[in-house]
């Protein structure tokens, strides 16, 4: 059976100059916006994950939830795992090896460059730095989400909303 990992990297957010939190900080209008374009190109793509695990950061959450609305998914059902906020690309892979196996297409959200090196780790394509609100889509064959490790997945594309916005 395949699986499907949709690796998202977080919408645009405050500045870091800001008085908040690193953690704490939030979408702007164009995140927001970038989100929702991203989950209605999913669904016009006919892609509809049956699981989302997100970052317990603001801005990853927000974007997994902006996204989900587009999608149908409930932002009760978003799973917060916290290795995906600074656990580097080792915690990634934990998250993802840890995936109930009845989860086939997966939606993880995410920061760079942890994200981005979690791609090029699973995938072995050379990813540069993913943009903000971008995805990544790496299938596996006959695997189970426990089995997962480098290079053994199947780099399906790299979709970014500024190619979204340059279509219209």
């Amino acid at each position: 059976m395949k699986k499907t990992l949709i690796l998202v990297r977080h919408a645009a957010a405050e500045d870091q100059k800001l008085m908040v939190r690193d953690f704490e900080r939030e979408l702007v209008g164009k995140g927001k916006t970038d989100s929702s374009a991203m989950g209605r190109w999913l669904v016009g793509k006919g892609i509809s994950p049956d699981y989302f695990v997100s970052s317990p950061a603001a801005r990853a959450y927000q974007t997994a939830v902006i996204m989900g609305d587009q999608l149908h998914f409930q932002a009760s059902e978003i799973v917060k795992v916290d290795v995906l906020y600074d656990g580097g690309p080792r915690g990634y892979l934990s998250a993802v090896n840890a995936l109930p196996e009845s989860s086939n297409v997966v939606a993880l959200f995410g920061h760079n460059p942890d994200i981005t090196y979690f791609g090029e780790y699973l995938s072995g394509k050379d990813l540069d730095s993913m943009s903000k609100c971008s995805l990544v889509i790496i299938d596996f064959e006959n695997q189970d989400w426990a089995e997962v490790s480098a290079k053994t997945g199947r780099f399906i594309l790299y979709q970014t909303p500024k190619e979204l916005r340059d279509l219209n």
